[in-house]
């Protein structure tokens, strides 16, 4: 099989789809890797390291789309891209259909296939492809909180940890899962009083024995919620609904309860966010203020630490890959019940149930379509 990485062209996006070691591998078992020239500069990885594993370098993504069955990538493709794909091929990436309706109905109108990382679902319910990224992104919300809430970035200046005789800060954070659970992690080892809300009781009951003592576990409702709004310093929304749109968790009459200076950092951003407020933006322009609070929705946080970054997630793409280019994707699908849940558009049609509920689009079992 012809595999293309295309170098990612999102706003300060640096990471990239494979690493040396996955075009070793691919190569030794018969397959070309097209890696586009200095695709994978940003995160420390040179066209003579791919090169000399057995990749071609090509000269454009051009002829990346234009030559490969299989593109792999990590941000969904944008509109330059989608004008080069082609019926007959497999695309491999985080898609994020649920939060963008023209990107689902312009790709399923190329007629390719995509197979999405965040609705790769294993049968006890992992996201095996989600969970590296969601480890980054939670460990990086209380990272670049604690740097926004500083006053010259336009927060309260207030010091995460406190100091002796000053009061730390108070850090909220919406959903138990591994987003949440890693920036919890991080908020407490920081020395903040921390509060994670959930809904799942038994979730809450297994955070409540592994966190410090500085970490609160509370059920997530709309009183307790707006109760903590009028004393938090950085809320963290790390709310998921796989392969859906985020709920709305935070509406704006909760932000008002905040105090000016305070930060927002809505991880859920591109599952469309689940502060009503928010809104992506880039690392080049990451913050804007609503009603005094400051919201940081950047929509591809693990780009800002792309060698971290790379590595953990091919780590964990990098079998499915090996899969699809070995047996084909839809073998590949029949044999793997887990990348089938991650196929999301299949023959011009939507078949994945949260793509096709967040625009009321019909849906149709893929396994009436796989041969």
């Amino acid at each position: 099989m012809i595999i293309g990485v295309p170098k990612e062209i999102k706003a300060q996006e640096n990471r990239i789809a494979i690493t040396p070691f996955g075009v070793e591998n691919l190569a030794n078992l018969g397959h070309t890797v097209l890696l586009e020239h200095n695709g994978g500069v940003g995160c420390g990885f040179f066209d003579r390291d791919y090169e000399k594993v057995g990749a071609k370098i090509a000269a454009s993504s051009k002829e990346i789309f234009s030559r490969s069955e299989l593109i792999v990538k990590v941000k969904e493709p944008y509109a330059q891209e989608l004008d080069m794909v082609h019926e007959d091929q497999v695309m491999f990436t985080y898609f994020h259909f649920a939060a963008d309706r023209e990107l689902t109905e312009r790709f399923r109108d190329t007629g390719a296939t995509a197979i999405a990382y965040e609705t790769v679902q294993t049968s006890t319910g992992e996201l095996p492809l989600l969970i590296p990224m969601s480890e980054v992104a939670g460990r990086m919300a209380i990272q670049d909180g604690a740097k926004i809430l500083e006053m010259s970035r336009g927060g309260r200046g207030v010091l995460l940890g406190g100091v002796p005789g000053v009061e730390p800060a108070t850090v909220t954070i919406l959903g138990g899962g591994v987003v949440g659970y890693n920036a919890a992690k991080i908020a407490a080892g920081m020395g903040a009083n921390v509060y994670l809300l959930d809904i799942d009781v038994n979730r809450l009951r297994y955070l409540d024995d592994i966190m410090p003592m500085n970490v609160t576990t509370l059920y997530s409702d709309p009183v307790t919620l707006r109760e903590l709004a009028q004393r938090t310093d950085l809320l963290i929304g790390a709310v998921l609904v796989v392969g859906a749109k985020a709920p709305k968790l935070v509406p704006r009459s909760v932000i008002k309860l905040m105090q000016p200076g305070s930060v927002i950092v809505d991880v859920a951003v591109d599952q469309g966010g689940c502060v009503e407020t928010c809104r992506p933006t880039t690392h080049e322009d990451p913050t804007f203020v609503v009603d005094g609070v400051v919201h940081y929705c950047v929509s591809n946080m693990p780009g800002a630490v792309p060698n971290t970054s790379t590595r953990a997630l091919t780590n964990s793409t990098y079998p499915y890959v090996e899969k699809i280019a070995r047996w084909g994707a839809e073998k590949a699908m029949q044999d793997d019940p887990a990348l089938l849940q991650g196929l999301n558009i299949y023959k011009r049609q939507i078949t994945h149930t949260g793509v096709a509920e967040a625009f009321d689009l019909e849906y149709v079992n893929p396994l009436t379509l796989l041969k």
